[in-house]
């Protein structure tokens, strides 16, 4: 079976645009569907009939994640000619997005007679921001206009309020026949002669303020044959590429290069191999701080690109001054840019918006990766005060009462009340259910921290600062004893989910620890007992870690963050687990997720899905809302296989180290062309009895290939 996730939806995308529509082709203003760039809905209505009356779909699809084509058929309908039999016509609705959309619309005549008939196309645009399209709480502000120049054969619909501005032009290209526009729709009037064919181009185009947004001047099969995206074409020529035992296992990871291709924003200027990833489709086509960075972080064994273009935009908005509207502090990482209407007017803080506890430390570790798998130290210097500043903020900001641990209380009036990665307003809950105030200090941001900490002493050190360097050794040991003794809780054998406002540790079971084993502050003596606990039933879903136990009276299988599955959460525990050294764990929830994702159309991760237990017979729930494509949805692909094969870079010392274990489900696996300091490397692994047995050939470049257990910063002795 293939399981689609939230509503039966085509979505197309290409960069900030997006479109999203029903099976039919249509567009309905109560839903999210609609024609979207930067936050704007730019079309909020859009419904094709023959006569008045509906055609019937035959079938539909996504061929490309930039295309779609629709199956039509009409029904019976009466002319003054008389009766048409439902089936005589066809029609056939083929789209391409590009920074606008490109439509394409055939009819085809297979009845024995000649048939007149009107097609008519309705158009509507609210122009709404994305916040109010989701929310379904349109107000209605400035003035929208319609013009319909007939000579150009272009419908033209503006919005403006005060100075903001946006455009939709509808034009129609080699139509055979005049268009007339009323009552809100384009009538074609058609006359098809027996096996005669109709065909016209709709070309939509979005403008703003600053852009003008035109679809590509290609026919959908040109689009489809040659390829939309050169650039997509490049990505995936250049990352990657496995081939396994499993060839579900292989689609999985295709389906994931795709997406992240697919994901990427095209309109900061960077060069070709530097990107910037959306989060997702359709509510999160924009830049954000923690998924961007975890995405890089993701994404070091399939191709750096997107750390450079992370690392770039998000030091450019680094907060400078204090805005409590906008939850900012000066060396803060922002959580999230909008430029809809609403941000324009500051009518949401999201201008950007810093309510994001952990891009600092997030941050401060990417850019270590980045070093360690580019061995470019170039980049030290360059990001050289953004890092101090981001350093200055978790001492100062990020432990904001002096206590020595990072926790997080909003200030804005319309923010976050949750500022880590579980970012809804209910997802901290004490054991009884009960919602966590802030201040909270959570206990993965205390992981992060120490992880920045270690890994920019390394950089320091480098950079020839050993005194500051030692001083963040000190920091990192401090943050650590503490986190030792304020989290740990014996008779669970567990740490706390986070510290409540009275800094007692709020013993609630959630997959949050498993961050902790990521970031390598717990301690080893005491890592085996919480991955133990992480596997127990309460957690292990079968289908991966859910975000808190079963056994919380506040646990729903179906809500965000309160029972779920989140595949870049179990990712990252995973990696965690192969940090300390326990692989065949690594292994089982690498098994959880891919089962999972063997299930979804396309073989394409979702955001979340429900934590229902795994049982015969039962199959994974998706979460109604959940973002398909999903950016750290799809990576979390790539960290599953890192942890199982044991990768690490050290390019500085070019050295790239392999600590693999296969699990007899996957018992060999071949990585071609992976990337590490300008070398190319194939590394075979397969299973030999018990063991993990692996081949390397250096195709490019000068690397050595050697096997080390988990060593994410060196300590010096």
């Amino acid at each position: 079976m293939r399981i689609n996730v939230g509503p039966p939806n085509l979505t197309i995308n290409h960069g900030r645009t997006f479109m999203v529509s029903d099976l039919w082709g249509n567009i309905h203003p109560e839903t999210s569907q609609g024609i979207f760039s930067d936050d704007t809905r730019f079309l909020s209505y859009y419904a094709c009939y023959i006569n008045g009356k509906t055609w019937i779909r035959l079938t539909s699809t996504t061929t490309s994640y930039y295309a779609a084509r629709i199956y039509l058929i009409n029904p019976v309908f009466t002319t003054d000619d008389g009766l048409y039999a439902q089936g005589t016509l066809s029609l056939i609705i083929s789209r391409v997005a590009s920074e606008g959309i490109r439509e394409e619309l055939q009819i085809t005549n297979y009845g024995q007679k000649k048939v007149h008939f009107n097609l008519e196309i309705a158009l509507r645009s609210d122009f709404a921001d994305i916040f109010e399209v989701e929310s379904q709480n349109i107000v209605r502000r400035g003035r929208i206009e319609t013009r319909w120049d007939k000579e150009q054969s272009e419908l033209v619909t503006t919005y403006s309020n005060d100075d903001f501005f946006r455009c939709l032009s509808y034009r129609l290209a080699n139509c055979p026949v005049q268009p007339h526009y009323g009552n809100g729709r384009m009538i074609f009037e058609i006359t098809l002669e027996p096996g005669a064919t109709w065909n016209t181009c709709c070309v939509y185009t979005l403008a703003d303020n600053e852009y003008v947004r035109r679809p590509v001047d290609l026919s959908y099969q040109q689009a489809i044959e040659t390829g939309l995206d050169k650039v997509q074409q490049q990505w995936q020529d250049n990352v990657t590429n496995i081939s396994s035992a499993d060839e579900d296992i292989n689609r999985i990871y295709q389906q994931s290069i795709e997406d992240l291709g697919a994901l990427r924003l095209y309109d900061y200027k960077f060069s070709g191999d530097t990107w910037i990833p959306a989060a997702g489709v359709p509510k999160f086509v924009t830049l954000f701080g923690r998924d961007s960075l975890i995405i890089s972080l993701q994404n070091m064994m399939v191709h750096p690109g997107f750390v450079r273009g992370t690392l770039q935009k998000l030091a450019e908005f680094q907060a400078q001054v204090h805005n409590d509207w906008r939850d900012a502090q000066p060396g803060k990482i922002l959580h999230e840019i909008r430029m809809g209407e609403l941000a324009y007017f500051n009518k949401i803080p999201h201008s950007p918006y810093y309510g994001a506890a952990d891009t600092a430390s997030l941050f401060l570790i990417a850019l270590h990766e980045a070093w360690r798998w580019l061995g470019d130290e170039s980049l030290l210097r360059d990001y050289r005060d953004v890092a101090r500043r981001c350093l200055e903020w978790i001492e100062r900001y990020g432990d904001f009462d002096g206590d020595g641990l990072q926790e997080y209380q909003m200030r804005s009036s319309d923010g976050l009340e949750n500022q880590s990665w579980k970012d809804s307003g209910d997802a901290i809950a004490y054991p009884d259910g009960s919602q966590v105030d802030a201040p909270k200090a959570l206990c993965e941001l205390q992981g992060y921290a120490f992880d920045a900490y270690m890994r920019m002493a390394e950089v320091f050190t480098v950079l020839g600062e050993s005194n500051y360097a030692s001083e963040l050794r000190h920091q990192a040991a401090k943050l650590q004893a503490k986190f030792e003794a304020q989290f740990w809780c014996e008779d669970l054998g567990f740490y706390a989910l986070t510290l409540d406002p009275d800094q007692q540790p709020v013993r609630t079971v959630a997959s949050n620890p498993g961050h902790c084993l990521w970031s390598g502050i717990i301690s080893a003596e005491r890592a085996k007992r919480v991955v133990q606990r992480l596997m127990q039933p309460d957690m292990w879903s079968g289908w991966g870690i859910r975000t808190i136990s079963s056994q919380n009276p506040a646990y729903n299988p179906f809500s965000y963050h309160l029972g779920s599955v989140w595949p870049h959460d179990n990712g990252m525990i995973a990696m965690g687990f192969k940090r300390y050294g326990f692989a065949q764990e690594a292994a089982q929830v690498a098994e959880g997720i891919f089962d999972a994702a063997r299930y979804f159309a396309s073989y394409r991760l979702p955001e979340l899905y429900a934590g229902i237990e795994r049982q015969p017979g039962t199959f994974p729930v998706p979460y109604l809302e959940a973002n398909v494509p999903q950016a750290w949805a799809a990576a979390s692909v790539f960290h599953l296989l890192q942890a199982m094969l044991g990768l690490q870079a050290d390019a500085p010392n070019g050295l790239l180290y392999v600590d693999p274990y296969l699990p007899e489900w996957l018992p060999h696996i071949t990585l071609r062309q992976l990337e590490i300091n300008h070398a190319l490397v194939d590394i075979q692994f397969w299973r030999e009895g018990e063991t993990t047995r692996w081949d390397a050939v250096v195709i490019q470049g000068n690397i050595q290939v050697k096997q080390q257990a988990w060593q994410p910063w060196r300590i010096p002795q």
